[in-house]
C-alpha cells in the first residue's frame, strides 16, 4: 500500500512538471515556467503521519484552462515558490500566483464586480493552510459581501489574475486597474515590485 502511494505521488509529480514545462504561456508578460514546482500537499494516513500525496487538483491535464478559483470545499493552501525571476511568492496548491490590491487597506477586500471578475478572490471553504515555506501565522480570512470567505494574508486579501492562463504566470505583477496597483506577495506578506 505504502509502495503503492509513492508510486502513484511520483508519477503524478512527474506529470505535473511535464504540464508546467510544457504547457506556459509565450505572452508579453508571462514568465518564464515555475523554477520550483507547485507543493505537493502532504496529507495525514490513518496512523497519523503524514504522506506526500498529489491533490485531486494537481493532475489536471495541460488541454484544461487553470481556473482561477480554488476546488470548492477545500481549504486554501497558500504555499511558496520561485516563478522566474520572483523567488518565494505566494502560490496556491496549483501553483497560481496570489497578489495583493494596494486598494485594500485593510484585511477587508474592496475589490468587487467588474473588478471581482478580473481579479478573483482567493477562496476558502475552511482555514487556510501554509505550505513549502509560507507563514501560517500570517494566514486569516475574511468575509466577503456575498458571504464567501476570502483568504488574507499579512492582512492583504488575497487575489487571482484572470489574464494568468497557466501555472506560473505573473502577468498582473505591477498591474494598475480599478484604482490601485496589483503586485505579487512574498513570503514575508508584502508586494515585491521590479517588473
Amino acid at each position: 500500500m505504502r509502495i503503492s502511494r509513492s508510486v502513484t505521488a511520483t508519477t503524478a509529480v512527474v506529470a505535473l512538471i511535464t504540464v508546467v514545462c510544457g504547457g506556459c504561456s509565450s505572452s508579453k508578460k508571462t514568465t518564464a515556467p515555475a523554477s520550483t514546482p507547485p507543493p505537493v500537499i502532504a496529507t495525514p494516513t490513518s496512523t497519523g503521519s503524514p504522506t506526500t500525496e498529489p491533490t485531486s487538483t494537481e493532475s489536471a491535464s495541460p488541454t484544461e484552462s487553470a481556473s482561477p478559483s480554488p476546488s470548492a470545499g477545500t481549504a486554501g493552501v497558500v504555499a511558496a515558490a520561485t516563478i522566474g525571476k520572483f523567488q518565494n511568492i505566494l502560490v496556491d496548491s496549483q501553483g497560481r500566483t496570489l497578489y495583493l490590491f494596494e486598494a485594500d487597506t485593510s484585511p477587508t477586500s474592496t475589490c468587487y464586480d467588474d473588478c471581482a471578475t478580473a481579479w478573483p478572490p482567493a477562496l476558502t471553504t475552511g482555514a487556510p493552510t501554509a505550505a513549502n515555506g509560507a507563514d501560517q501565522a500570517k494566514l486569516s480570512t475574511t468575509t466577503r459581501k456575498d458571504g464567501k470567505t476570502q483568504i488574507v494574508y499579512n492582512g492583504h486579501p488575497l487575489y487571482y489574475f484572470e489574464g494568468d492562463k497557466a501555472q506560473g504566470d505573473t502577468n498582473g505583477e505591477e498591474s494598475s486597474a480599478f484604482g490601485a496597483k496589483w503586485y505579487v506577495v512574498n513570503v514575508s506578506g508584502t508586494k515585491v515590485e521590479g517588473d
